[in-house]
């Protein structure tokens, strides 16, 4: 496996190498233009000037007699090697000697014989380097009558562009060099960070949550740092409340587990025989089995919420319905209690397609938290009405309120209001997650010793 800190270094390299070696290129292709240019237009002034001559003063007799009578006159006027060409490509003269069994066709010749300078770049058989070669047309009257041409050796210009691409090239090579050393701290200032992180995250996979990641950079790292320190922290927080709940739901149980074996305990002695003690112990056996029974189906149903396995069974029912069996359900319990319960709804509800049991779960569980937290002459109120697309159903009492600081976690899983008649944790997070799967919404709005209101949104149709 290839390390991060491997691949970005490569990278880099090569996109440094590969750029170097094409701006080398663009410069020693620059270069040799520029020094092939040179010597072309030294050639060509000096042939300029020596057509002229011809043409100025040897113009009267024939290109072969001015060869035989005057044939210094051309190679005086160039270090270079000096031809004269005739209209079919033979050659007259060579300054140097050099014979042609055949005709001259290259590009330059050409091109002097149409009545333009030509050059020409290549290898000859008679030099290991290449020449270059500047043709350039004799006239006689304006008319054409031969090519002059001046060759040259470009032995001492390549050994200078070599000299120069040499340089070049060890430039490169440094440049190639500083870039590695360059690329390894780059990629050592993004490989270390992720090396720390993935160090933090071994941790964490073991289980230790204290574990914080040290931000070093302001960047994509550094907010992942940050992210890491924050899932850190909730996990920690999720933990305590898990385990707060944990030993609330053991406390709840074992309460009514006590109560019950106590009085299982008592009645099973052979002496009991008080009839009315009896009656009020199985009574209270009774009412603490279904307490049990109550928590145990909470946390079921709180499994079945966290696994995503609940499902709902939605039928077209009527509200108004729902709404009196409520009533009914809790009105003894006010009265018990001596508090004040009021329900007013709006008449010819349209039928709603939701889950009837699950609804009275919410309902149920909401005013139970109502009359729990009001006092003995307080006052309760459950009151519906339709508004838009949604049916609005609002549980409000007068009792001792949320804080502030509780307020915003009250729906979360696990947590516990510091109030002493909080219990598990469980049910409103549960009773949300109800209304989710309606596709509604349930909210809370609270102020310590004032009260609260539950505000239950369902959308009256079927969302598409």
């Amino acid at each position: 496996m290839k390390s991060i800190k491997k691949r970005l270094a490569i990278n880099f390299m090569l996109v440094v190498f590969f750029s170097v070696l094409f701006f080398e290129i663009l410069l020693i292709n620059f270069v040799k233009q520029y020094y092939y240019k040179n010597v072309e237009d030294v050639l060509t002034n000096q042939i300029t000037i020596s057509s002229e001559f011809y043409s100025r003063y040897f113009s009267s007799a024939t290109l072969e007699d001015n060869v035989l009578d005057n044939v210094d006159v051309f190679w005086k006027q160039t270090p270079a090697q000096v031809q004269i060409i005739d209209l079919s490509g033979k050659v007259l003269m060579d300054s140097i000697g050099v014979t042609y069994k055949e005709p001259i066709e290259t590009n330059d010749v050409k091109s002097a014989l149409k009545g333009q300078k030509g050059t020409w770049i290549g290898k000859v058989n008679y030099d290991d380097y290449d020449v270059m070669a500047v043709a350039y047309p004799l006239k006689t009257d304006k008319k054409i009558v031969g090519v002059l041409r001046f060759i040259t050796s470009l032995k001492e210009v390549n050994n200078g562009i070599q000299r120069i691409a040499f340089l070049f090239l060890s430039i490169g090579a440094l440049v190639i060099l500083v870039s590695g050393v360059v690329s390894i701290i780059l990629a050592n200032t993004i490989t270390e960070p992720i090396k720390e992180l993935t160090c933090v995250a071994e941790k964490m996979a073991l289980g230790n949550f204290r574990v914080r990641s040290k931000k070093r950079f302001d960047d994509e790292i550094g907010k992942l740092s940050d992210t890491f320190n924050f899932m850190a922290q909730e996990i920690v927080k999720k933990d305590q409340l898990k385990n707060e709940f944990i030993s609330s739901v053991s406390h709840e149980i074992r309460t009514p587990l006590t109560a019950i074996k106590g009085w299982a305990i008592l009645l099973n002695k052979e002496e009991f025989e008080d009839k009315e003690t009896m009656r009020e112990g199985l009574k209270i056996i009774e009412e603490e089995s279904e307490r049990l029974t109550a928590m145990v189906e909470e946390l079921l149903d709180f499994s079945k919420f966290v696994s995503g396995k609940i499902t709902l069974k939605k039928e077209k029912i009527n509200m108004e319905n729902l709404i009196e069996y409520i009533e009914k359900y809790m009105g003894p319990r006010a009265e018990r209690e001596n508090i004040y319960f009021n329900v007013d709804y709006e008449k010819h509800i349209i039928p709603m397609c939701v889950d009837e049991n699950r609804i009275k779960q919410v309902l149920i569980n909401v005013l139970d938290n109502a009359f729990k937290f009001t006092n003995k002459g307080g006052r309760v109120d459950f009151f519906v009405k339709q508004e838009g697309e949604y049916l609005n159903m609002f549980v409000k009492d007068n009792g001792c309120g949320i804080s502030s600081e509780d307020l915003p976690k009250i729906k979360e899983k696990f947590y516990k209001g510091k109030n002493s008649k909080s219990k598990n944790g469980i049910g409103l997070s549960i009773c949300d997650e109800i209304i989710k799967l309606h596709g509604g919404e349930l909210i809370i709005e609270s102020k310590l010793n004032k009260g609260t209101t539950v505000h239950i949104k369902l959308p009256m149709k079927r969302k598409k």
